[in-house]
């Protein structure tokens, strides 16, 4: 960092539990301070609304601005949002004008969150992240062009993601209710311990808004039957499968000249289950992208705006721009 004035970078990760905002130094590893806005940017039929993000963003910057000395600005900034890459038109079109006129941002990049995970966990080299919460998204690139998988929400996709087992263990519940094939009594007495009685189950899961992060969260209880339940540790396999499918999708087709690998990290709360997931998909990913060497994330999202940022600002930005993936004004 070249001091207490600047230049900073301002990195952004707006999601579904709220927005984090975090000033950092253009060479400086961790941020110089954060602030958490704890209330999600709404969307609205016009998709992300790009006003209520300013309302939110402003006054947030500006007290990391206030801390970091007289005279602190912005040279770059990147903001990172889910849904940006099918929502984001709004944000894409009165964004960059707005962060300029309020904070006197030149150098400003839009990212879909897979790409600011992406960036957290590998940087500007290539390879491939498999981002998994309650969705399930794959993105890699060769520096050249962004490859995606999945991340088509819980209806359409997600395959693997903590929505999709939590379906998945509540389906086997509800089988062992009826009787039928393919039921695990134990996962029937999570799903009652958790929620209440299995018949009303529709009753609480349908009305809700937040039908995936209900799913989700029933995850958890799929992976601690695993171990004694064959029902839960199917389930956890096929989920593997599908995360190894979507990584072996997006790897990119020429490995790393120098070791023939293709670096793969796995980003986010899914893989926090631990060896009852991480088991089976080092199984999968060994027999359906054998080329692939898995490596730890070396920092969340919101580390990745900031590594973007700070390539925008001075060392020169390697991950390719993309037109809904990775937004730089001025750059096709």
């Amino acid at each position: 960092m070249s001091g207490p004035h600047g230049p900073f970078v301002l990195g952004v990760d707006s999601g579904g539990s709220g927005l984090r905002v975090a000033l950092g130094g253009p060479d400086a590893t961790h941020p110089v301070g954060t602030d958490v806005c704890a209330e999600p940017v709404r969307t609205g039929p016009g998709g992300i609304d790009a006003g209520h993000l300013m309302e939110q963003l402003l006054p947030a910057a500006r007290r990391l601005l206030e801390r970091a000395g007289p005279g602190a600005s912005v040279s770059a900034a990147v903001i990172g949002a889910a849904g940006m890459a099918t929502l984001g038109d709004q944000l894409r079109a009165e964004v960059p004008a707005a962060l300029g006129d309020a904070l006197g941002v030149r150098r400003l990049a839009l990212a879909a969150d897979a790409v600011t995970a992406y960036a957290g966990a590998l940087g500007q080299r290539p390879g491939a992240v498999v981002a998994g919460g309650t969705g399930m998204i794959a993105l890699g690139t060769d520096l050249t062009a962004w490859r995606r998988a999945d991340g088509w929400g819980h209806l359409l996709g997600d395959s693997g993601g903590g929505a999709w087992i939590g379906r998945a263990g509540l389906d086997a519940a509800m089988r062992a209710h009826d009787g039928r094939r393919g039921g695990s009594p134990a996962l029937l007495a999570r799903a009652e311990a958790v929620f209440g009685p299995a018949t009303g189950l529709p009753g609480e899961l349908y009305p809700r808004a937040d039908r995936p992060a209900l799913l989700a969260s029933f995850a958890p209880e799929v992976a601690a039957c695993s171990p004694d339940d064959e029902v839960a540790a199917r389930i956890l396999r096929e989920a593997a499968a599908h995360i190894a499918e979507a990584a072996a999708a997006v790897c990119p087709r020429t490995p790393d000249p120098r070791s023939g690998e293709c670096e793969v990290a796995l980003t986010g709360g899914l893989f926090r289950m631990g060896e009852p997931l991480l088991g089976p998909l080092r199984g999968e990913l060994a027999q359906q992208v054998p080329q692939a060497r898995v490596v730890p994330a070396a920092g969340d999202p919101l580390h990745g705006a900031l590594e973007i940022a700070r390539a925008l600002a001075g060392s020169g930005l390697r991950l390719p721009p993309h037109p809904t993936l990775l937004f730089v004004p001025g750059v096709t």
